[in-house]
């Protein structure tokens, strides 16, 4: 379902969730989509592009459904929900591991490793806006992220950390798996 270097599937999901989105919407839009573009950048198997775009959408999607900064078993309970509903249940345990380990500092070499590992790669390519690269081209990042600009989706995050932190001081990056 990939059209040039967009997605069907991304952008039909991201249309249901544009009401829950709100005003982060377009930045979170061009996230995912850089995301999914970093997949394509690791990985040029054909067979595993509509789960990367399944996983970039569903990704950080928490954040907004459930409105909290701890949102990755949110995150995962709507992507199992939605991929049970459209026949898509043998998927669940690789979209899930993608969108659990997204934020692993440290190498993913467990079940589904490749597809894991290739996600959480792409998402620390955008999150560190193209300094970490994991072989991928540097052209290529920077021409996703000009075509695809962050529309302050950092600083929304930041934002979103700090109060975080003031609430709990003790546990400032839920999102972060070991």
């Amino acid at each position: 379902m990939t059209t040039g270097q967009n997605n069907l599937i991304i952008d039909e999901l991201l249309a249901k969730y544009q009401p829950v989105i709100g005003k982060d919407f377009y930045r979170y839009r061009n996230h995912v989509t850089r995301v999914y573009r970093n997949c394509l950048l690791l990985d040029q198997q054909p067979g595993n592009q509509d789960k990367y775009a399944y996983a970039a959408v569903f990704h950080d999607i928490g954040i907004w459904t459930n409105n909290t900064i701890d949102y990755l078993q949110p995150s995962i309970a709507v992507a199992c929900e939605y991929l049970a509903g459209i026949g898509k249940k043998d998927w669940i345990a690789e979209i899930t591991l993608m969108i659990y380990w997204h934020h692993k500092i440290t190498r993913y070499n467990r079940l589904y490793k490749e597809t894991v590992e290739v996600f959480r790669k792409a998402d620390w390519i955008d999150v560190s806006l193209g300094v970490l690269a994991f072989g991928a081209t540097r052209s290529r990042i920077r021409e996703n992220r000009e075509q695809l600009p962050n529309l302050g989706f950092h600083m929304f995050l930041l934002r979103k950390l700090g109060k975080n932190l003031l609430k709990h001081p003790l546990n400032p990056l839920p999102m972060f798996t070991r």
